[in-house]
């Protein structure tokens, strides 16, 4: 399994550094594009650095390298997962504005039929959000906020973060132990 991760410059950086740091401990190949506010995000709402969050993927690519191999649709990968995902890259994945690499290997992802995952971090959403993120859904992407669920009972920010995480490796069917499953409980 090989998959491409994409921190973008919303609150929530912690669901990419988890979905990285589960990822490798499962011994998934990953490949990293970090927006340039996804990389400020670090430091701004984490202990981590960008450097730790680098450290964690088999690969990484300058989000301004739009020679970078997931720039192709050649380049052999399962999917892609964006966590979290800014309005301002879902509105250009919708658009097929690929201006940064995050935008273009989606786009990549989305021509060649790949599993493309969007953890949309946003609140409210405006009537232009949702537009652009049912166009996005009616062309197979799968939109999945970060939705809180308290059926687990979470009693911890971890608790909460790994339910996001686990939901978008269920998409892959990945096996985890992030969260119970229900009725397991």
């Amino acid at each position: 399994m090989k998959l491409i991760i994409g921190i973008t410059g919303s609150t929530g950086v912690i669901y990419g550094i988890r979905m990285l740091e589960t990822l490798k401990k499962l011994g998934v190949e990953t490949h990293l594009i970090m927006s340039e506010w996804g990389e400020k995000c670090i430091s701004m709402e984490t202990e981590h650095s960008p450097e730790y969050v680098k450290s964690l993927a088999n690969t990484t690519s300058d989000s301004k390298n739009m020679a970078a191999s997931v720039s192709s649709g050649t380049h052999r990968i399962n999917g892609m997962i964006v966590a979290p995902c800014s309005m301002k890259t879902l509105a250009a994945i919708a658009n097929g504005y690929d201006d940064t690499l995050v935008a273009r290997s989606a786009g990549v992802t989305i021509k060649e039929g790949r599993k493309l995952i969007l953890m949309a971090r946003e609140t409210p959403l405006s009537a232009i959000h949702l537009e652009n993120m049912l166009k996005l859904a009616r062309l197979g992407v799968v939109i999945l906020p970060p939705v809180t669920e308290f059926y687990t009972k979470p009693t911890t920010i971890d608790d909460i973060v790994n339910h996001g995480v686990g939901k978008c490796l269920d998409q892959f069917d990945i096996d985890h132990d992030l969260y119970p499953r229900w009725g397991s409980f």
